[in-house]
């Protein structure tokens, strides 16, 4: 073998060595949260695209089961523990999930609600009443905030679950009540954060996220200023315009700090028409920066 081509071999395993040092480096840093990944909103409107595409999620259906066992996955996949609680109200089972990463006991909670509505009884079109709705903003963007913060939260912030509430949707239906799967929660709650954010009908293309007179006002304050310095005051409305009953109601009644945050105004709210494309991306974002930032500022009020 002449000298040149050792020198050669030389060089092509020194770059394969220095490739593979880089790749394990890389690997490590993101393993341990070093390099973070930032909310990205397209990513999670794909996430809305799928959950209408297992259909309906009605308590007790096909597509329903998917949306959980996906759910799962997709949590245990970004590195969290998955644990369901399996319960029962006015004869309907009820799967919340809970994911969380360490055994501590959460100093918050983000939730959001998966199921979706029997009858889309709002639908402009009375042939169409009795059908369910698809459920792609009422439903399908909140889970999809909380699955996108799950792949981008930093490690090292302080205990956390994200839970993703079953049967809140059905209310004003014979044998169903709102809440369904947040009250279950709340009653078998053996903790208390110290806040509790829920999004819900977050993704609309044009929203306007009034706050909520039931929150709490210190909380809700906070998040809405956040929204501002980020740009987003068109959209997060400083002004009460309505008191909702939503999934964050228990955790009030349980005297935890709660916020919801809601675009009620919705046109395409419990309709057939609450389809993907009328969910934006850039909403998503919004509603996602706003929780990191938050997130990022009790994660620095910790240390």
């Amino acid at each position: 073998m002449t000298r040149r081509r050792i020198f050669v071999y030389l060089i092509i395993i020194g770059l394969l060595l220095a490739a593979t040092s880089t790749w394990y480096a890389r690997a490590f840093i993101l393993g341990h949260g070093m390099i973070p990944v930032k909310f990205d909103g397209r990513r999670a409107f794909a996430d809305v695209r799928t959950q209408v595409a297992f259909g309906p999620r009605i308590p007790g259906t096909d597509g329903h089961a998917k949306e959980t066992e996906w759910m799962r996955s997709q949590l245990e996949s970004a590195g969290w523990q998955v644990r369901i609680q399996q319960t029962e109200a006015m004869g309907h089972p009820i799967q919340n999930l809970i994911a969380f990463r360490t055994n501590d006991p959460p100093q918050f909670i983000l939730g959001a609600h998966y199921d979706t509505r029997i009858y889309a009884d709002r639908d402009p079109d009375p042939a169409k009443q009795t059908e369910p709705t698809p459920g792609a903003d009422n439903g399908a963007s909140g889970v999809a905030v909380l699955l996108e913060l799950a792949h981008t939260i930093p490690a090292d912030t302080p205990p956390l679950w994200l839970v993703f509430f079953d049967a809140e949707d059905n209310g004003k239906i014979p044998g169903w009540d709102w809440l369904l799967g947040s009250k279950a929660f709340v009653a078998a709650m053996t903790v208390k954060p110290t806040a509790m954010v829920l999004v819900d009908m977050v993704g609309a293309s044009d929203p306007t996220f009034y706050m909520d007179g039931s929150s709490d006002p210190a909380l809700r304050t906070n998040l809405w200023n956040i929204a501002a310095g980020l740009g987003y005051k068109g959209f997060f409305i400083p002004n009460v315009k309505y008191d909702i009953m939503d999934d964050h109601t228990p955790f009030l009644q349980a005297g935890i700090p709660a916020v919801d945050i809601i675009d009620i105004d919705d046109k395409y709210w419990l309709t057939t028409d609450d389809t993907p494309d009328h969910v934006s991306a850039q909403s998503l974002q919004m509603v996602g920066d706003v929780l990191e930032t938050w997130l990022a500022g009790q994660n620095r009020q910790s240390k």
